[in-house]
Parts: C-alpha cells; structure tokens; sequence
C-alpha cells in the first residue's frame, strides 16, 4: 500500500536531492554529498509561537480610559434640538450638515475614542457629567500599581480608570506627563493589591530583525496582541528634538497608543505612540518609543511628577556635507550653533555662532538631535565638556548646564526673533551665488533683494527679503564684505561658503558653492 510522505520527509528529500545536483555539478563524490545532507540534518522550518510570551505579560497590560467633563449643550438649528447626551441627536436627518460634523468632531474627537485631540463644548467650569473621550493602552511597572501610557492618550482628561483584561476596572491618578517625549504616568489604587508588571528591555540588545509582539487596545478592543519584527531603529518622524523612535511592523492601530512592545523575554523594548496611516488603520509601520527613552523618563515622571532637563541655551542645526565642506571639517557629524541667546549657559561659556558641537564629554556628537538627548539627558547645573569646531580647529568649553524652561520648545531654540525691516533696493550683485544684495536698515548685514530662481542659493531655500549677517563666521555689512571673503575663502582652497541667514522664522546656516567666484 503505497503511503503518502510526511511534508518533513519531502522537504529533507528535495533539499539533499538539490544538495545533490549542485554537488554532482561540480564533481564532488557522492560519498561526501551524502554525508554532509546526514550532517546538516534538513529539518522543515518551524513557526515561532508567543502563546508563552503573552500568558505572562498580559495581566500587565490594561486599557486606559480617559474621561473628561462634557457640559450638556443645547442649540437649535433649522428646528433641530440636539445636546451630548444623545437626546435629539439622532433625529438629526444623516445628510444634515451638523449630523456629519458632530460625527466627526463630536465628543470622541476627529480621531474617533482611540485617542487624539478632542472638542469639548459648554462652558469651560468643570461641572458637566464625566464622560468618556479617549481611550488608549497602559502597562504597569512596579506591582503597586504605576502604569506608564503616552501623554497624548491622557492630555484632554480629567478623570482616568484602567481596565484589566478581565473587565476589572481601576480608578487612576495623573502623577506626571511629558509632552516632549510623549510619556504619562497613572497611579492605580488597589487597595493593598499587588499588580503583575513587566521591566524593561536591554536597549544595547535590541535589533532590526527582532521579533517583537504589540499587546494593546485597539479600536477599544482590549487584550489585542499583534506581533512582527523591528523594521529600523533611529527613526525621526519630526514629532520634536528628541524623535529616537523604533520601527516595528506588528499591527498597531488607533488605541494601541501607550501600549507595550515586548521581545520574546517577555520586556518591554519600546512604547506604541504614533502610526504611518494614509487610510487611519495599520499599514504596517508603526513606531514606538525606546525603552531607553522611557526608562529614565517614567522614573522622573514617577518621583517628581515632571523631568527636568539640561539646557544650552544655544539654537542649533544639522551639518550637512556642503556646510561640512564649507568649515573645513572631514565629515558631516556634529550640531551647527545657529546662535547663542544672552545669559544661556552656552554663551556664558563662550559658545557662539558657526560653532560646530562635536562632542560632549568626550563621546562624539553625531547630528543636532544628538546633541538636543544628550543635553536634555543630563542633570540641570552639572558641567560638561563640550568640544567645539571653530575656526578650522578644535576647542574646548565648560559649560554649567541650566534647566530647559517648561515652555522651551527643545534644549537650544529661539522660536520668535523680531521681524526684519526690508531694505532699499539693490546695490550690487553677486551674480555668480544668484543673489542681489543691499545694505538693510539697521546696518547690520545685508538684506537679499532679488534672487535667481535657477540658482545654488534658490535651491537652498534662500528667499528674497531674508538676510545675510555672515559669512564664513565673519560679519558683513556690504558686497564687497561678502566677496572678501569669498576670495579668501578661495584662497584656503574652500569649494564653499557658509552663509548664515536671517528670516523671521529664526537665523540657519546654508553652504553654497564659490566656484568662479572673483
């Protein structure tokens, strides 16, 4: 009776049959052909399971529910009543342009009850009914009951219950947020009760290619687990100065927000906070905050309520290779020190722009986010050792460090400066930057009059009516300034020049090619 072979014995069977052949090819024996498939021992490829991994970090996990006080509003519109506890809205006609808009942003937001901004109507007292208006995910960790979420989760409420994954509902009290990371901390009340918690990951061990599971609350759902790889790591989705996030492509979706991403070891490698979605669903790109983000973080979250942070002082940004080449510097590492604002620690201690921060305490700088973690990392009033490029050579400062002001955007920006008057017409061109330029109002540098659409400078993102205070960290006030130095910078066998420019939006540096300059 002829029996059907096993898939395993199929595989084996294909795999030494083409071990075979590629053998046979090449004129090896067919003793040793036989004997290597015996050593390699072909076994079928087996399918990982997280059904371990999930029984012990699920109790951990919980929904959070974030409430909020809505005051019942009336109105009346084409003879329509209508309030946010449901009486008369629903004989709205659908077509009916408030029915689409309330669907929308009523009270669960434009984002749905996941999470996300909220509108709230009616007077601003805080006596209305708390009602819910997000929902997201949390996990604890420590067993009295500390559980982290993100802050955009928790912002718009006043009243918060976690939810265990047995329907147990906890009530929940805000001990900190930090809007520049994303992160809260809730306190639950158990009453003397010990919370199962999870720790967090080594981030020195976590790797693209890891295998990962998202356990959350999407779309309200709770006790969801979805699972994937680490995609990439270092990712900046330009969500503020201290964007470090991972990549994973496990399922997160709406409500899944503050949730955990464990390894296979059953910790914590990063924080669900943010999605790529053109549809509003996953895609399969999602992005979590590191777990060495986090860490220290929920600790000072979890001890003083907020985080305190180091502070230069100084507006900073990246150094790409044409500024790079420009400086005189080999590679396109560090942060460009845009200016120094008065009485920062970073002036104080003689920091001043065109600098190039290259390190801090001796462990190199790669990029101006770099520097912004690095700083922001560090205790306010410690000294550091910066190490700066000025001058086509090395530097070293001491800089005490200040405390990042709570309505300071990152470690190192001037958000606001003062509009710049627009000068007089023309009075010479540097034809060959693509740039026309005069003397501006106050006497300080020289304000761009026209500029050539097909040139360096207008690729850029130089624009008519901004302002050039330097060049080559030299200070210019007329033509013949710029093309001084130009010719100097010729000289020094430069290809570029840095040219830092003013525009109400702030000052930055750009490098453009001198090349025919005379």
């Amino acid at each position: 009776m002829f029996k059907t072979p096993s898939l395993k014995t199929m595989l084996k069977a294909s795999t030494v049959a083409g071990l075979a052949a590629a053998v046979f090819a090449t004129g090896v024996p067919l003793e040793i052909t036989r004997s290597y498939a015996e050593a390699v021992n072909v076994q079928a490829p087996s399918v990982p399971s997280f059904a371990n991994v999930v029984d012990a970090v699920s109790p951990a996990v919980v929904s959070v529910r974030v409430e909020s006080r809505i005051n019942p509003a009336s109105d009346s519109t084409d003879g329509f009543a209508f309030d946010f506890n449901g009486r008369g809205f629903d004989d709205l006609p659908d077509d009916h342009p408030l029915k689409r808009f309330f669907r929308q942003f009523g009270e669960q937001g434009p984002n749905g009850p996941q999470g996300g901004p909220n509108r709230r109507f009616g007077p601003p007292d805080g006596k209305g009914r708390l009602r819910p208006v997000a929902q997201g995910s949390g996990f604890f960790i420590s067993e009295d009951g500390y559980v982290v979420t993100n802050n955009h989760v928790v912002s718009d409420g006043s009243a918060f219950v976690a939810v265990m994954t047995d329907g147990t509902e906890f009530d929940a009290k805000l001990i900190g947020r930090d809007p520049r990371t994303d992160l809260a901390v809730l306190k639950v009340d158990g009453k003397g009760r010990k919370f199962t918690y999870v720790n967090w990951a080594d981030d020195d061990n976590v790797r693209v290619g890891d295998w990962v599971v998202a356990v959350g609350n999407p779309f309200g759902l709770g006790g969801t687990v979805t699972a994937g790889i680490i995609s990439a790591r270092g990712r900046d989705i330009g969500s503020g100065p201290y964007d470090d996030y991972l990549q994973v492509d496990a399922a997160v979706n709406r409500g899944n927000s503050g949730g955990p991403t464990f390894n296979l070891s059953g910790q914590v490698v990063g924080i669900n906070t943010a999605i790529f979605s053109p549809s509003g669903g996953s895609v399969g790109i999602a992005f979590a905050i590191p777990a060495s983000t986090a860490r220290d973080v929920v600790a000072d979250l979890m001890k003083d309520g907020t985080v305190s942070r180091g502070y230069l002082g100084v507006q900073i940004q990246p150094v790409t290779k044409d500024i790079a080449d420009s400086l005189g510097l080999s590679e396109a590492n560090g942060a460009l020190v845009v200016s120094a604002q008065d009485g920062t620690p970073g002036q104080k201690a003689g920091m001043k722009a065109g600098d190039v921060v290259t390190a801090v305490n001796g462990e190199t700088v790669k990029d101006a986010r770099d520097l912004s973690r690095r700083i922001g990392a560090m205790q306010p009033g410690s000294k550091v050792e910066v190490s700066v490029w000025r001058d086509g050579k090395a530097q070293s400062l001491t800089v005490e460090l200040g405390t990042l002001p709570v309505d300071q955007k990152d470690a190192s920006n001037d958000d606001n400066p003062a509009p710049q008057p627009e000068a007089p017409a023309s009075e010479k061109a540097l034809a060959d930057l693509g740039l026309t330029v005069g003397p501006s109002d106050d006497g300080k540098g020289l304000t761009i009059t026209g500029i050539d659409a097909d040139s360096d400078a207008a690729d850029k993102g130089i624009k008519q009516g901004e302002k050039i205070t330097s060049v080559n960290n030299q200070q210019v006030s007329s033509a013949d300034d710029v093309v001084r130095v130009l010719n100097q910078a010729k000289k020094d066998g430069r290809t570029r020049a840095l040219f830092q420019i003013q525009s109400q939006e702030g000052s930055r540096f750009v490098a453009l090619p001198i090349n025919g300059q005379g």
